[in-house]
């Protein structure tokens, strides 16, 4: 395993367990609303320390990127983290949610570990050696037709500006695919791509530490990651399809005569 992948493993299992520990005495968490149903605890904000105190014990000159607690830093070398990807399924016991943490080099993601401490199931990619589940290697389906194919999704739930283009192609790929599917944890629903789980994945208005690590994952995994036009904005758009090569194509030309000008990532 490369060296920074260990210590982004470290940082992820430290956390995990520290959520983990919380699940027994949700009750008892202090929770603040940041915005319309984005919640955050304080297990949120104890989890991003411990993965930002873990990165920066190893490595003091790297940058970090956090959900909880902004930028600090310059450097070549950006951490994205999200502590608690999930917070909600989290604060009601559902057990959907997960730690992500991607290392971002020259501003390519090269590093990737998705944590869920649940299913204590470990996902870690490094750009070009490939994606694992605890150390199992992960390629994704081979299934070329839309209509055989599980589709994840995440349904706006903050920014609704999207919301009618989204219900649109929801609408269309319900009829198109054999299912769709919203667990409500963009990260997992990657990992879960990557690990042929699902055949496609698409959401709108995501944030970088949603899904840096879970792209990785998706490509080193044979997959395709792209904006819903098939350009590359995603990490800053937020905009996202991905899945195995023949789905990801076909997801996008049912969700192409929906794109309004602000869902074309340009």
């Amino acid at each position: 395993m490369h060296p920074m992948l260990n210590i982004a493993v470290k940082a992820a299992r430290r956390a995990g367990n520290l959520i983990h520990r919380a699940t027994d005495k949700i009750d008892l968490l202090t929770v603040t609303k940041k915005s319309h149903a984005d919640f955050v605890s304080e297990v949120d904000r104890v989890a991003e320390q411990t993965i930002i105190e873990t990165l920066l014990e190893a490595y003091p000159d790297h940058a970090i990127l956090a959900e909880e607690s902004g930028t600090q830093g310059e450097s070549d070398y950006l951490w994205i983290i999200d502590p608690l990807d999930g917070t909600t399924n989290f604060l009601h016991g559902l057990p959907q949610f997960a730690v992500s943490i991607a290392l971002q080099h020259k501003g390519l993601i090269t590093q990737a570990v998705i944590y869920a401490p649940s299913s204590n199931e470990l996902f870690t990619a490094t750009r070009g050696r490939g994606a694992f589940l605890n150390d199992k290697r992960l390629r994704v389906t081979r299934r070329t037709q839309l209509s055989d194919s599980l589709i994840g999704t995440g349904f706006p739930y903050t920014r609704f500006e999207h919301l009618d283009a989204y219900m649109a192609i929801l609408k269309d790929l319900m009829q198109k695919s054999a299912g769709l599917r919203r667990p409500g944890s963009a990260a997992l629903d990657l990992a879960w791509t990557a690990a042929g789980r699902y055949d496609g994945f698409f959401e709108t208005g995501l944030k970088p530490w949603d899904i840096a690590a879970g792209c990785l994952l998706v490509t080193e995994a044979g997959g395709m990651v792209s904006d819903l036009s098939g350009n590359d904005t995603y990490l800053e758009t937020g905009h996202i399809c991905a899945g195995n090569p023949d789905i990801h194509l076909q997801m996008l030309r049912v969700i192409a005569p929906h794109l309004t000008a602000g869902l074309k990532g340009k």
